[in-house]
């Protein structure tokens, strides 16, 4: 790496090769011409950057990946001295780093001893100048847009020898400490480390709730008023709790708020999008909400309605194998539709067209969270709000399905059927499974399943390389040294990316399911707790081994899942004050506000709603107390941070001079525009392994001396997809 090495990296194995980033870069046979022009452009883009090149045939011959390091360290230092001058000038860190040292020889010591460059800032500034438009210094690589389309990805390697501490310290461990969290901020970043620092904050708080569940479970029983007030206590804790906890990891690791984009008065061009034309557009997500409610809803409703006729009332011939309909029936419809909405949400965001990353990250998430809302909540509300105190009226309309049925039958004759009575425990059994049930199966969609496609994969693959290469002599073979190294990238490059949001969903969705309906079955909490002890460590599992190591990010909150836990505590109250009316003392027949044997117009309508009421405005008044509370208890050293002034920043802005890298572009110990010759590569390992330096890492980027040699090797590969290897043995 960039980077001053240390002998212990020299010792560790499977080493990276020093690779900062590699690219991956698809070459479309009936696009070749256009891949080899783009690929010379990105080449050339990428060295005026001030990033060494390396190009090797990617796992198929329509493939190549390009492993980049940024080529010197005074491009790095300069990068990171002048990252973290800007955080400070726009508040992002509470203070300011200390003048950086005017001979470049000390600025190693300067960084060593000041405050050192975390791998996880180094990779960060690293993408940002592969990304970063070239008329601010970077090289504006923008992968699968306009003539970067054949970039498929960009992503650093994965390091092997932390990831495997990492898997055997957590699975020793019950709980995770502040130092687990940091080592994963070092490594990955801020966004991932805020997603686990949530997980476990939350993994503790579940601690209360299910041990007082259980008692709840033994003594109270469910549809109890007090674990109804208790558990709303404990949810209003909890958010306010960690909406404090956000803040102190901020400070902690540096910053309090995330800004990359420019103000602009400092001057900088910054693209102008009129707020009217995006308050226009936003008002798209009215029509958007109610897609997702007539599109999901009617598939859940009908199903619903489809599972009652044949579980409750139909009792004719193939009942045992009809049953599974309504899951068939929501197994493909719902992935499909929540596909389809998924994709017009981006494309919503996309036209909304925020300036930075998290604003359109947080549009996004909104329109999202109505998706799972649905998809999550919808059939426990219709089994608690329609289905037991409406079924009486509701189900003779399923008949519907009988005179359908009908069709299927001999002529005039009818379907057997059953009395119908509401069945009591249908809710705790959904209650149970969407708690238990589910998060199994969740978790082996998440972990296992991945492990086992990929591993069937790779077998086909191996056995269709083994056919080709009988098959074909002339096929490009990897050095021995990095054969090794260059199997394992070509691994990682067929991996999908991680996306942090997919963990947060689950969790908020959750959580939603402790706050909404736990008062229906008190065992949820001990259910999600044994969940998230194993939910951490297969997280880490699936980011070390399933996914591509993730750009590292910075953040400082969980975004705005935070609005959606907020949102969810409080439907909570509502909710769970609703359930406890309805159906306390349920053992029998006769409930607080519902006879399961009458009219659902017995129910006192006044009654259930001013119990609503009243549990809202408690929940108002107890989030009011908290919060203040926990804001008293909270270190006043916490929030010291002081904003300066635009004079301020642009006179300091404007005394910083970018240090002119373009001599060093060209790599360590290359001279620009030198020839490659086998002999020369001979000589120099040769010499290399005289003097004691010959080490794989050194060798590999030995290889191609400069972005003019990575062009040849490069448009040499590109021009065997052009014309295949095979037919030269024809």
């Amino acid at each position: 790496m960039v980077v001053s090495q240390s002998p212990e990296r020299d010792k560790q194995p499977q080493s990276n090769f020093d690779v900062d980033y590699v690219i991956h870069y698809t070459i479309p046979p009936n696009e070749s011409a256009e891949a080899e022009a783009s690929f010379t452009q990105l080449i050339t883009a990428l060295s005026a950057a001030g990033f060494a090149t390396e190009v090797r045939p990617g796992r198929t011959p329509s493939s190549l990946l390009v492993f980049l390091k940024l080529a010197s360290t005074s491009l790095l230092h300069s990068q990171i001295y002048r990252a973290r001058v800007q955080d400070w000038l726009y508040g992002v860190r509470p203070a300011a780093p200390a003048a950086s040292p005017e001979n470049p020889a000390d600025m190693d010591r300067y960084f060593a001893d000041d405050e050192p460059v975390t791998e996880a800032e180094r990779l960060r500034l690293a993408y940002m100048l592969i990304t970063r438009p070239r008329n601010e210094g970077g090289a504006g690589v923008t992968p699968k847009t306009g003539h970067w389309r054949f970039v498929q990805s960009v992503f650093p390697l994965h390091d092997r020898a932390f990831n495997r501490e990492w898997l055997s310290e957590w699975s020793k461990k019950y709980y995770l400490d502040e130092a687990d969290i940091g080592k994963i901020r070092d490594r990955m970043g801020e966004r991932v480390a805020f997603y686990f620092a949530f997980l476990q904050s939350y993994f503790a708080f579940l601690l209360f709730p299910a041990a007082f569940g259980f008692a709840a479970w033994l003594v109270l029983g469910p549809f109890s008023t007090v674990y109804a007030l208790v558990n709303c206590l404990w949810a209003v804790v909890f958010f306010e709790h960690w909406k404090m906890k956000e803040v102190d990891l901020a400070v902690q690791w540096g910053f309090q708020f995330e800004r990359e984009s420019v103000d602009p008065v400092t001057g900088e061009i910054v693209k102008v999008y009129s707020p009217y034309k995006r308050l226009a557009r936003q008002l798209l997500q009215v029509p958007f909400a109610a897609a997702c409610v007539a599109a999901l809803g009617g598939v859940i409703v009908s199903c619903f309605a489809i599972e009652i006729f044949i579980n409750e009332v139909y009792n004719g011939p193939f009942k045992q194998y009809l049953t599974f309909l309504p899951t068939v029936l929501l197994t493909i419809f719902n992935p499909t539709l929540t596909t389809l909405l998924t994709r017009l949400a981006e494309r919503l965001t996309e036209i909304e067209n925020y300036e930075t990353r998290d604003a359109h990250q947080a549009a996004f998430v909104q329109k999202i969270f109505v998706i799972n809302f649905i998809t999550s909540y919808l059939g426990i509300f219709l089994t608690a709000f329609v289905y037991v105190p409406f079924g009486k009226i509701l189900v003779p309309y399923l008949d519907v399905f009988q005179f359908t049925a009908q069709r299927f039958t001999a002529e005039g004759k009818p379907l057997p059927t059953k009395d119908w009575k509401i069945n009591p425990n249908r809710l705790t059994k959904q209650v149970i499974y969407f708690t238990v049930t589910a998060q199994i199966v969740n978790f082996a969609t998440e972990v296992i399943v991945p492990y086992a496609k990929r591993k069937i994969f790779r077998t086909v693959e191996k056995v269709q390389t083994e056919m080709s290469e009988k098959s074909s002599s002339g096929q490009p073979k990897d050095q021995p040294d990095e054969a090794s190294f260059l199997k394992r990238v070509r691994n990682e490059a067929e991996l999908d990316e991680y996306d942090v949001t997919v963990d947060y969903r689950e969790m908020v969705v959750q959580f939603g399911y402790l706050s909404l309906f736990s008062v229906v079955w008190p065992l949820t909490a001990c259910s999600f707790l044994v969940n998230n002890w194993v939910e951490a460590r297969s997280d880490a599992m699936k980011i070390a081994t399933n996914c591509q190591r993730p750009i590292p990010w910075r953040a400082d909150s969980i975004g705005p899942w935070l609005n959606a836990l907020g949102f969810l505590a409080w439907l909570g109250s509502i909710t769970s004050a609703a359930l406890v009316f309805l159906f306390h003392h349920g053992g029998g027949h006769k409930s607080g506000g519902l006879d399961l044997e009458g009219s659902p117009w017995d129910i006192r309508g006044w009654a259930l709603l001013l119990s609503i009421l009243f549990a809202e405005h408690l929940y108002l008044l107890v989030q009011i107390v908290v919060r203040g509370v926990i804001r008293k208890l909270d270190s006043p050293g916490l929030l010291k941070e002081k904003k300066e002034r635009f004079v301020m920043r642009k006179k300091l802005l404007e005394r910083m001079v970018e240090r002119d890298v373009s001599a060093e572009a060209s790599g360590p110990g290359i001279s620009a525009g030198e020839a490659i010759t086998r002999e020369a590569l001979e000589e120099e390992a040769r010499r290399l392994s005289v003097v004691g330096e010959g080490r794989p890492e050194q060798l590999f980027w030995q290889r191609q001396r400069g972005a003019s040699e990575t062009i040849q090797v490069g448009r040499a590969l590109i021009a065997e997809v052009r014309i295949p290897l095979w037919s030269d043995a024809t």
